[in-house]
Protein backbone atom coordinates (compact mmCIF):
# COMPACT_ATOMS: atom_id res chain seq x y z
CA UNK A 1 0.00 0.00 0.00
CA UNK A 2 1.32 3.44 -1.04
CA UNK A 3 -0.74 6.47 -0.04
CA UNK A 4 -0.62 10.23 -0.17
CA UNK A 5 -2.07 12.23 2.68
CA UNK A 6 -4.27 15.29 2.29
CA UNK A 7 -4.82 17.36 5.43
CA UNK A 8 -7.76 19.77 5.27
CA UNK A 9 -7.85 22.41 8.01
CA UNK A 10 -11.40 23.74 7.81
CA UNK A 11 -13.40 26.10 9.99
CA UNK A 12 -15.57 23.52 11.73
CA UNK A 13 -13.25 20.50 11.56
CA UNK A 14 -9.86 19.21 10.53
CA UNK A 15 -9.92 16.24 8.17
CA UNK A 16 -7.28 13.78 6.95
CA UNK A 17 -7.61 11.77 3.73
CA UNK A 18 -5.29 8.88 2.80
CA UNK A 19 -5.46 8.04 -0.91
CA UNK A 20 -3.97 4.87 -2.43
CA UNK A 21 -2.95 6.18 -5.83
CA UNK A 22 -2.19 2.74 -7.27
CA UNK A 23 -5.57 1.26 -6.35
CA UNK A 24 -7.24 4.67 -6.90
CA UNK A 25 -9.24 4.49 -3.71
CA UNK A 26 -9.46 6.39 -0.46
CA UNK A 27 -7.96 4.02 2.08
CA UNK A 28 -8.93 5.95 5.19
CA UNK A 29 -10.26 9.30 6.34
CA UNK A 30 -10.99 10.82 9.72
CA UNK A 31 -11.90 14.19 11.17
CA UNK A 32 -11.83 16.08 14.43
CA UNK A 33 -14.19 18.99 15.26
CA UNK A 34 -13.09 22.58 15.81
CA UNK A 35 -14.81 25.40 17.66
CA UNK A 36 -14.88 29.08 16.70
CA UNK A 37 -14.73 31.85 19.29
CA UNK A 38 -17.30 34.42 18.11
CA UNK A 39 -18.96 37.55 19.41
CA UNK A 40 -21.59 40.00 18.15
CA UNK A 41 -18.90 42.48 17.05
CA UNK A 42 -17.79 40.15 14.27
CA UNK A 43 -14.96 38.32 16.01
CA UNK A 44 -14.25 34.81 14.70
CA UNK A 45 -11.06 33.30 16.11
CA UNK A 46 -9.39 29.98 16.81
CA UNK A 47 -6.36 29.05 18.86
CA UNK A 48 -3.66 27.51 16.67
CA UNK A 49 -3.00 24.83 19.29
CA UNK A 50 -6.56 23.58 18.69
CA UNK A 51 -5.49 22.73 15.15
CA UNK A 52 -2.56 20.64 16.37
CA UNK A 53 -4.75 18.78 18.85
CA UNK A 54 -7.29 18.11 16.11
CA UNK A 55 -4.57 16.95 13.69
CA UNK A 56 -3.17 14.48 16.20
CA UNK A 57 -6.66 13.26 17.07
CA UNK A 58 -7.69 12.76 13.43
CA UNK A 59 -4.46 11.01 12.46
CA UNK A 60 -4.56 8.64 15.40
CA UNK A 61 -8.06 7.56 14.36
CA UNK A 62 -6.40 6.05 11.27
CA UNK A 63 -4.76 2.61 11.51
CA UNK A 64 -1.01 2.65 12.04
CA UNK A 65 -0.30 0.66 8.89
CA UNK A 66 -2.13 3.25 6.79
CA UNK A 67 -0.18 6.12 8.34
CA UNK A 68 3.07 4.26 7.74
CA UNK A 69 2.20 3.85 4.05
CA UNK A 70 2.29 7.62 3.47
CA UNK A 71 4.69 8.68 0.71
CA UNK A 72 3.91 12.41 0.69
CA UNK A 73 1.75 15.05 2.38
CA UNK A 74 -0.01 18.22 1.31
CA UNK A 75 -2.00 20.60 3.50
CA UNK A 76 -5.16 22.49 2.58
CA UNK A 77 -6.16 25.32 4.89
CA UNK A 78 -8.93 27.84 5.36
CA UNK A 79 -7.83 30.99 3.57
CA UNK A 80 -7.04 34.47 4.90
CA UNK A 81 -6.45 33.59 8.57
CA UNK A 82 -3.59 35.49 10.22
CA UNK A 83 -1.16 33.42 12.29
CA UNK A 84 1.32 35.88 13.89
CA UNK A 85 4.62 34.24 14.89
CA UNK A 86 7.53 35.55 16.92
CA UNK A 87 11.19 35.02 16.08
CA UNK A 88 11.11 31.49 17.53
CA UNK A 89 7.97 30.52 15.63
CA UNK A 90 5.62 30.76 18.62
CA UNK A 91 2.07 31.97 18.00
CA UNK A 92 1.55 35.45 19.44
CA UNK A 93 -2.25 35.74 19.44
CA UNK A 94 -5.50 33.94 18.62
CA UNK A 95 -5.92 33.45 14.89
CA UNK A 96 -8.46 35.73 13.25
CA UNK A 97 -10.29 33.67 10.61
CA UNK A 98 -11.67 34.33 7.14
CA UNK A 99 -15.13 34.90 8.64
CA UNK A 100 -13.93 37.52 11.15
CA UNK A 101 -15.55 40.85 10.24
CA UNK A 102 -14.31 42.87 13.23
CA UNK A 103 -11.61 44.57 11.14
CA UNK A 104 -13.78 46.77 8.89
CA UNK A 105 -12.27 49.92 10.37
CA UNK A 106 -8.83 48.68 9.36
CA UNK A 107 -10.16 47.83 5.87
CA UNK A 108 -11.29 51.41 5.44
CA UNK A 109 -7.99 52.80 6.73
CA UNK A 110 -5.90 50.61 4.42
CA UNK A 111 -8.13 51.38 1.45
CA UNK A 112 -7.87 55.12 2.12
CA UNK A 113 -4.07 54.92 2.52
CA UNK A 114 -3.84 53.10 -0.81
CA UNK A 115 -5.94 55.70 -2.63
CA UNK A 116 -9.34 54.03 -2.67
CA UNK A 117 -10.98 50.75 -3.69
CA UNK A 118 -10.13 51.12 -7.38
CA UNK A 119 -6.49 51.82 -6.53
CA UNK A 120 -6.34 48.63 -4.46
CA UNK A 121 -7.70 46.62 -7.39
CA UNK A 122 -5.15 48.27 -9.68
CA UNK A 123 -2.27 47.36 -7.34
CA UNK A 124 -3.20 43.79 -6.43
CA UNK A 125 -6.19 42.74 -8.54
CA UNK A 126 -8.46 42.74 -5.46
CA UNK A 127 -10.08 45.24 -3.11
CA UNK A 128 -9.26 44.97 0.60
CA UNK A 129 -12.01 43.07 2.42
CA UNK A 130 -12.65 42.36 6.09
CA UNK A 131 -12.02 38.66 5.62
CA UNK A 132 -8.54 39.13 4.14
CA UNK A 133 -5.27 38.95 6.05
CA UNK A 134 -4.09 42.55 5.55
CA UNK A 135 -6.60 44.26 7.90
CA UNK A 136 -5.98 41.60 10.54
CA UNK A 137 -2.31 42.61 10.65
CA UNK A 138 -3.22 46.26 11.14
CA UNK A 139 -5.77 45.26 13.79
CA UNK A 140 -3.03 43.49 15.77
CA UNK A 141 -0.78 46.55 15.51
CA UNK A 142 -3.51 48.83 16.85
CA UNK A 143 -5.00 46.56 19.51
CA UNK A 144 -2.02 44.49 20.69
CA UNK A 145 1.04 46.72 20.11
CA UNK A 146 3.32 44.71 22.39
CA UNK A 147 2.58 41.49 20.51
CA UNK A 148 2.84 43.27 17.17
CA UNK A 149 6.30 44.53 18.13
CA UNK A 150 7.38 40.88 18.52
CA UNK A 151 5.94 39.86 15.13
CA UNK A 152 8.62 38.21 13.02
CA UNK A 153 6.67 35.94 10.67
CA UNK A 154 3.29 36.23 8.96
CA UNK A 155 1.73 32.84 8.26
CA UNK A 156 -1.58 31.60 6.93
CA UNK A 157 -3.29 28.58 8.55
CA UNK A 158 -1.96 26.00 6.08
CA UNK A 159 1.51 27.59 6.24
CA UNK A 160 1.49 27.15 9.99
CA UNK A 161 0.67 23.44 9.78
CA UNK A 162 3.46 23.08 7.20
CA UNK A 163 5.81 24.82 9.63
CA UNK A 164 4.85 22.48 12.48
CA UNK A 165 5.31 19.40 10.29
CA UNK A 166 8.62 20.40 8.67
CA UNK A 167 10.17 23.30 10.58
CA UNK A 168 10.09 25.29 7.30
CA UNK A 169 7.99 28.40 6.69
CA UNK A 170 7.18 29.12 3.04
CA UNK A 171 4.19 30.36 1.06
CA UNK A 172 2.79 29.71 -2.43
CA UNK A 173 0.91 32.01 -4.78
CA UNK A 174 -2.58 30.52 -4.36
CA UNK A 175 -3.05 31.16 -0.66
CA UNK A 176 -0.85 34.28 -0.78
CA UNK A 177 -3.25 35.87 -3.26
CA UNK A 178 -5.95 35.92 -0.59
CA UNK A 179 -3.99 38.09 1.82
CA UNK A 180 -4.78 41.45 0.20
CA UNK A 181 -1.01 42.03 0.01
CA UNK A 182 -0.25 40.11 -3.19
CA UNK A 183 -0.20 41.35 -6.77
CA UNK A 184 -1.88 38.52 -8.66
CA UNK A 185 -0.75 39.82 -12.04
CA UNK A 186 2.96 39.61 -11.21
CA UNK A 187 2.69 36.96 -8.46
CA UNK A 188 4.69 39.12 -6.08
CA UNK A 189 4.11 41.09 -2.88
CA UNK A 190 2.80 44.62 -3.33
CA UNK A 191 5.04 47.19 -1.63
CA UNK A 192 2.23 49.75 -1.83
CA UNK A 193 -0.21 47.52 0.04
CA UNK A 194 2.36 46.61 2.68
CA UNK A 195 3.01 50.31 3.24
CA UNK A 196 -0.74 50.96 3.45
CA UNK A 197 -1.00 48.41 6.25
CA UNK A 198 1.94 49.91 8.15
CA UNK A 199 3.92 52.83 6.74
CA UNK A 200 6.39 52.77 9.65
CA UNK A 201 7.54 49.16 9.28
CA UNK A 202 8.84 47.01 6.44
CA UNK A 203 6.41 44.11 6.69
CA UNK A 204 8.07 42.36 3.75
CA UNK A 205 10.67 41.11 6.23
CA UNK A 206 7.90 39.13 7.96
CA UNK A 207 6.62 37.42 4.81
CA UNK A 208 7.84 33.91 3.98
CA UNK A 209 9.66 33.25 0.69
CA UNK A 210 7.42 32.10 -2.17
CA UNK A 211 7.89 28.63 -3.69
CA UNK A 212 6.51 26.86 -6.76
CA UNK A 213 3.21 25.04 -6.36
CA UNK A 214 4.55 21.54 -7.08
CA UNK A 215 7.80 21.83 -5.12
CA UNK A 216 8.83 20.07 -1.93
CA UNK A 217 8.46 22.47 0.98
CA UNK A 218 10.24 20.26 3.49
CA UNK A 219 10.18 16.88 5.19
CA UNK A 220 8.43 15.48 8.23
CA UNK A 221 10.68 16.08 11.23
CA UNK A 222 11.42 13.52 13.91
CA UNK A 223 9.33 15.38 16.48
CA UNK A 224 6.36 15.59 14.11
CA UNK A 225 6.75 11.93 13.24
CA UNK A 226 6.58 11.02 16.91
CA UNK A 227 3.63 13.31 17.62
CA UNK A 228 1.48 12.53 14.59
CA UNK A 229 2.56 8.99 13.67
CA UNK A 230 3.74 9.83 10.15
CA UNK A 231 6.96 8.43 8.62
CA UNK A 232 9.94 10.63 9.38
CA UNK A 233 11.53 12.30 6.36
CA UNK A 234 8.69 11.96 3.85
CA UNK A 235 8.22 15.09 1.68
CA UNK A 236 5.59 17.75 2.33
CA UNK A 237 4.27 19.78 -0.61
CA UNK A 238 3.67 23.51 -0.67
CA UNK A 239 -0.06 22.91 -0.17
CA UNK A 240 -2.52 25.78 -0.55
CA UNK A 241 -5.78 27.39 0.45
CA UNK A 242 -8.88 25.24 0.74
CA UNK A 243 -10.43 26.69 -2.40
CA UNK A 244 -7.26 26.00 -4.38
CA UNK A 245 -7.16 22.41 -3.14
CA UNK A 246 -10.89 21.97 -3.82
CA UNK A 247 -10.17 23.05 -7.40
CA UNK A 248 -7.68 20.18 -7.71
CA UNK A 249 -10.04 17.75 -5.99
CA UNK A 250 -12.78 18.58 -8.51
CA UNK A 251 -10.53 18.56 -11.57
CA UNK A 252 -10.84 22.32 -12.04
CA UNK A 253 -7.30 22.77 -13.35
CA UNK A 254 -8.07 23.50 -17.01
CA UNK A 255 -10.30 26.17 -18.60
CA UNK A 256 -13.98 25.43 -19.17
CA UNK A 257 -14.94 23.89 -15.82
CA UNK A 258 -17.00 25.39 -13.01
CA UNK A 259 -16.91 24.24 -9.39
CA UNK A 260 -19.27 25.19 -6.59
CA UNK A 261 -18.48 24.27 -3.00
CA UNK A 262 -21.43 24.15 -0.62
CA UNK A 263 -19.46 24.40 2.61
CA UNK A 264 -19.55 26.69 5.64
CA UNK A 265 -18.91 29.38 3.06
CA UNK A 266 -20.10 29.09 -0.52
CA UNK A 267 -17.61 29.35 -3.35
CA UNK A 268 -17.79 29.34 -7.13
CA UNK A 269 -14.62 29.25 -9.19
CA UNK A 270 -13.08 28.50 -12.57
CA UNK A 271 -9.53 27.99 -13.82
CA UNK A 272 -7.80 30.50 -16.08
CA UNK A 273 -4.40 30.52 -17.77
CA UNK A 274 -4.05 34.30 -17.40
CA UNK A 275 -5.04 36.75 -14.63
CA UNK A 276 -8.77 37.53 -14.48
CA UNK A 277 -9.41 40.80 -12.62
CA UNK A 278 -12.96 42.00 -11.97
CA UNK A 279 -13.00 45.82 -12.09
CA UNK A 280 -16.02 45.77 -9.79
CA UNK A 281 -14.21 43.56 -7.27
CA UNK A 282 -17.03 41.01 -6.91
CA UNK A 283 -14.95 38.12 -8.26
CA UNK A 284 -11.71 37.54 -6.33
CA UNK A 285 -8.71 37.53 -8.65
CA UNK A 286 -6.90 34.67 -6.95
CA UNK A 287 -4.05 32.55 -8.22
CA UNK A 288 -4.45 28.79 -8.32
CA UNK A 289 -2.11 26.36 -6.56
CA UNK A 290 -1.32 24.77 -9.91
CA UNK A 291 0.50 27.61 -11.64
CA UNK A 292 -2.53 29.42 -13.09
CA UNK A 293 -5.32 31.62 -11.77
CA UNK A 294 -8.58 30.86 -9.97
CA UNK A 295 -11.19 33.65 -10.32
CA UNK A 296 -13.57 33.01 -7.46
CA UNK A 297 -16.69 34.23 -5.75
CA UNK A 298 -17.03 33.65 -2.02
CA UNK A 299 -20.09 34.07 0.15
CA UNK A 300 -19.68 33.78 3.90
CA UNK A 301 -22.97 32.04 4.60
CA UNK A 302 -23.76 28.75 2.91
CA UNK A 303 -24.17 25.64 5.03
CA UNK A 304 -23.54 27.94 7.99
CA UNK A 305 -26.88 29.57 7.16
CA UNK A 306 -28.77 26.31 6.74
CA UNK A 307 -27.24 24.93 9.94
CA UNK A 308 -28.35 28.03 11.85
CA UNK A 309 -31.87 27.61 10.51
CA UNK A 310 -31.89 23.86 11.16
CA UNK A 311 -30.78 24.45 14.75
CA UNK A 312 -33.49 27.07 15.27
CA UNK A 313 -36.16 24.70 13.95
CA UNK A 314 -34.89 21.72 15.93
CA UNK A 315 -34.44 19.54 12.84
CA UNK A 316 -32.00 16.65 12.52
CA UNK A 317 -29.50 16.76 9.67
CA UNK A 318 -31.19 13.84 7.92
CA UNK A 319 -34.52 15.72 7.93
CA UNK A 320 -33.21 18.50 5.66
CA UNK A 321 -34.16 16.89 2.34
CA UNK A 322 -37.62 15.73 3.40
CA UNK A 323 -38.60 19.05 4.98
CA UNK A 324 -37.21 21.14 2.13
CA UNK A 325 -38.62 18.95 -0.65
CA UNK A 326 -42.16 19.47 0.67
CA UNK A 327 -42.01 23.21 -0.12
CA UNK A 328 -42.29 24.53 -3.70
CA UNK A 329 -39.48 26.43 -5.44
CA UNK A 330 -39.48 30.05 -4.37
CA UNK A 331 -40.76 29.16 -0.87
CA UNK A 332 -44.16 30.75 -1.61
CA UNK A 333 -42.63 34.23 -1.61
CA UNK A 334 -40.48 33.84 1.52
CA UNK A 335 -36.98 35.19 0.81
CA UNK A 336 -33.88 34.91 3.00
CA UNK A 337 -30.81 37.10 2.95
CA UNK A 338 -28.78 34.67 5.08
CA UNK A 339 -26.02 37.07 6.11
CA UNK A 340 -25.47 35.64 9.60
CA UNK A 341 -21.70 36.28 9.42
CA UNK A 342 -22.02 39.59 7.65
CA UNK A 343 -21.24 39.07 3.98
CA UNK A 344 -18.32 39.31 1.58
CA UNK A 345 -20.25 39.26 -1.69
CA UNK A 346 -22.06 41.58 -1.59
CA UNK A 347 -19.51 43.45 0.55
CA UNK A 348 -21.63 43.94 3.69
CA UNK A 349 -19.49 43.11 6.73
CA UNK A 350 -22.06 44.65 9.10
CA UNK A 351 -25.07 42.82 7.66
CA UNK A 352 -27.33 40.46 9.59
CA UNK A 353 -29.63 37.74 8.34
CA UNK A 354 -33.06 38.86 7.13
CA UNK A 355 -36.32 37.15 6.21
CA UNK A 356 -38.66 38.98 3.82
CA UNK A 357 -42.14 38.22 2.54
CA UNK A 358 -43.51 36.34 5.54
CA UNK A 359 -47.19 35.52 5.37
CA UNK A 360 -49.61 33.25 7.17
CA UNK A 361 -49.13 30.74 4.35
CA UNK A 362 -45.35 30.40 4.46
CA UNK A 363 -44.66 30.42 8.20
CA UNK A 364 -43.63 26.75 8.38
CA UNK A 365 -40.32 25.04 9.21
CA UNK A 366 -40.07 23.77 5.64
CA UNK A 367 -40.47 27.26 4.17
CA UNK A 368 -37.86 28.70 6.52
CA UNK A 369 -35.46 25.87 5.72
CA UNK A 370 -35.91 26.08 1.96
CA UNK A 371 -35.67 29.88 1.95
CA UNK A 372 -32.31 29.70 3.74
CA UNK A 373 -30.94 27.23 1.17
CA UNK A 374 -32.35 29.27 -1.71
CA UNK A 375 -30.83 32.48 -0.36
CA UNK A 376 -27.41 30.81 -0.13
CA UNK A 377 -27.82 29.45 -3.66
CA UNK A 378 -28.90 32.81 -5.11
CA UNK A 379 -25.69 34.31 -3.74
CA UNK A 380 -23.72 31.78 -5.79
CA UNK A 381 -25.88 32.39 -8.88
CA UNK A 382 -24.76 36.03 -8.72
CA UNK A 383 -21.19 34.79 -9.01
CA UNK A 384 -22.11 32.76 -12.08
CA UNK A 385 -23.46 35.91 -13.73
CA UNK A 386 -20.29 37.83 -12.85
CA UNK A 387 -18.01 35.12 -14.22
CA UNK A 388 -19.93 35.17 -17.49
CA UNK A 389 -19.40 38.94 -17.70
CA UNK A 390 -15.67 38.23 -17.46
CA UNK A 391 -15.88 35.69 -20.28
CA UNK A 392 -15.78 32.52 -18.16
CA UNK A 393 -18.46 29.95 -18.93
CA UNK A 394 -19.01 26.27 -18.34
CA UNK A 395 -21.38 23.62 -19.60
CA UNK A 396 -21.94 22.08 -16.17
CA UNK A 397 -21.11 22.56 -12.50
CA UNK A 398 -19.11 20.12 -10.41
CA UNK A 399 -20.36 20.37 -6.83
CA UNK A 400 -18.55 19.53 -3.62
CA UNK A 401 -18.80 20.34 0.09
CA UNK A 402 -21.19 19.19 2.80
CA UNK A 403 -24.27 20.64 1.13
CA UNK A 404 -23.59 18.62 -2.03
CA UNK A 405 -24.68 15.47 -0.19
CA UNK A 406 -28.27 16.74 -0.35
CA UNK A 407 -30.15 15.62 -3.46
CA UNK A 408 -32.64 18.45 -2.96
CA UNK A 409 -29.91 21.09 -2.77
CA UNK A 410 -28.13 19.72 -5.85
CA UNK A 411 -31.39 19.93 -7.82
CA UNK A 412 -32.04 23.42 -6.47
CA UNK A 413 -28.58 24.48 -7.64
CA UNK A 414 -29.21 23.05 -11.11
CA UNK A 415 -32.56 24.83 -11.39
CA UNK A 416 -31.28 28.18 -10.08
CA UNK A 417 -28.22 28.16 -12.37
CA UNK A 418 -29.89 26.42 -15.34
CA UNK A 419 -26.92 24.08 -15.66
CA UNK A 420 -26.41 20.37 -14.95
CA UNK A 421 -24.88 19.75 -11.52
CA UNK A 422 -22.59 16.75 -11.02
CA UNK A 423 -21.14 15.47 -7.70
CA UNK A 424 -18.01 13.34 -7.45
CA UNK A 425 -17.37 9.76 -6.44
CA UNK A 426 -14.60 10.98 -4.10
CA UNK A 427 -16.65 13.23 -1.85
CA UNK A 428 -13.75 14.51 0.24
CA UNK A 429 -13.44 18.02 -1.20
CA UNK A 430 -10.28 19.92 -0.38
CA UNK A 431 -8.81 16.97 1.52
CA UNK A 432 -8.86 14.82 -1.61
CA UNK A 433 -7.47 17.74 -3.61
CA UNK A 434 -4.60 18.05 -1.15
CA UNK A 435 -3.88 14.34 -1.53
CA UNK A 436 -3.69 14.73 -5.32
CA UNK A 437 -1.49 17.78 -4.81
CA UNK A 438 0.91 15.59 -2.82
CA UNK A 439 0.84 13.06 -5.66
CA UNK A 440 1.71 15.85 -8.13
CA UNK A 441 4.68 16.76 -5.93
CA UNK A 442 5.89 13.14 -5.97
CA UNK A 443 5.48 12.86 -9.75
CA UNK A 444 7.28 16.19 -10.23
CA UNK A 445 10.27 14.78 -8.38
CA UNK A 446 10.45 12.05 -11.03
CA UNK A 447 9.89 14.30 -14.04
CA UNK A 448 9.68 18.08 -14.29
CA UNK A 449 6.88 17.81 -16.87
CA UNK A 450 4.45 16.03 -14.53
CA UNK A 451 0.97 17.37 -15.29
CA UNK A 452 -1.63 18.13 -12.66
CA UNK A 453 -4.27 18.01 -15.42
CA UNK A 454 -3.31 14.43 -16.27
CA UNK A 455 -3.37 13.47 -12.60
CA UNK A 456 -6.85 14.88 -12.04
CA UNK A 457 -8.19 13.34 -15.25
CA UNK A 458 -6.99 9.94 -14.02
CA UNK A 459 -8.13 10.19 -10.41
CA UNK A 460 -11.15 12.54 -10.23
CA UNK A 461 -14.32 10.60 -11.11
CA UNK A 462 -17.72 12.19 -11.59
CA UNK A 463 -20.80 10.47 -10.16
CA UNK A 464 -22.97 10.66 -13.28
CA UNK A 465 -25.80 8.68 -11.67
CA UNK A 466 -26.28 11.41 -9.06
CA UNK A 467 -26.20 14.29 -11.56
CA UNK A 468 -29.11 16.75 -11.53
CA UNK A 469 -30.52 18.22 -14.76
CA UNK A 470 -32.37 21.56 -14.66
CA UNK A 471 -36.16 21.43 -14.75
CA UNK A 472 -37.13 24.21 -17.18
CA UNK A 473 -40.41 25.03 -15.44
CA UNK A 474 -38.74 25.30 -12.03
CA UNK A 475 -35.89 27.27 -13.57
CA UNK A 476 -38.41 29.87 -14.77
CA UNK A 477 -39.81 30.14 -11.25
CA UNK A 478 -36.33 30.67 -9.91
CA UNK A 479 -35.58 33.30 -12.55
CA UNK A 480 -38.28 35.44 -10.98
CA UNK A 481 -37.37 34.54 -7.40
CA UNK A 482 -33.72 35.40 -8.09
CA UNK A 483 -34.72 38.81 -9.45
CA UNK A 484 -36.65 39.45 -6.23
CA UNK A 485 -33.63 38.32 -4.20
CA UNK A 486 -31.37 40.79 -6.03
CA UNK A 487 -33.93 43.56 -5.46
CA UNK A 488 -34.00 42.72 -1.76
CA UNK A 489 -30.20 42.79 -1.56
CA UNK A 490 -30.15 46.21 -3.24
CA UNK A 491 -32.65 47.66 -0.78
CA UNK A 492 -31.15 46.09 2.34
CA UNK A 493 -27.58 47.03 1.42
CA UNK A 494 -28.14 50.65 2.42
CA UNK A 495 -29.67 49.54 5.72
CA UNK A 496 -26.59 47.42 6.56
CA UNK A 497 -23.94 49.69 5.04
CA UNK A 498 -22.61 50.75 8.46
Amino acid sequence: MSTVLGIDLGTQSLKVVFYDYDKREITASASSPLQVDRDDAGKAEQNAKWWLTALADALHRVPTEVRKSTQGVSVSGQQHGFVPLDEEGKVLAPVKLWCDTSTQQQVEEITHACGGRDACIARTGNPVLAGYTAPKIRWLAQNCPERYARLSHIALPHDYLNFVLTGTLRMESGDASGTGLFNVRTKSWSKDMLAAVDSDRDLSACLPPLIAANSVLGNITRSSSEKFGLPEGIPVAAGGGDNMMAAIGTGNVVPGRLTISLGTSGTLFAFAKTPVVDPEGNIAAFCSSTGGWLPLLCTMNCTFATEQMRSLLGLDADQFDDVTRAVPAGSDGLAALPFFNGERTPDLPYAKATLLGMSAHNMTPGHFMRAAAEGATFGLRFGLDQLEKLGLRGQSIVVTGGGSKSTVWRQMLADVCSLPVVPLMQDEGAGFGAALHALWMLESQKTASASIAEITSEHVVENAEAACIPDNAVARTYHSAYAEYRRAVQHMSSFYSA
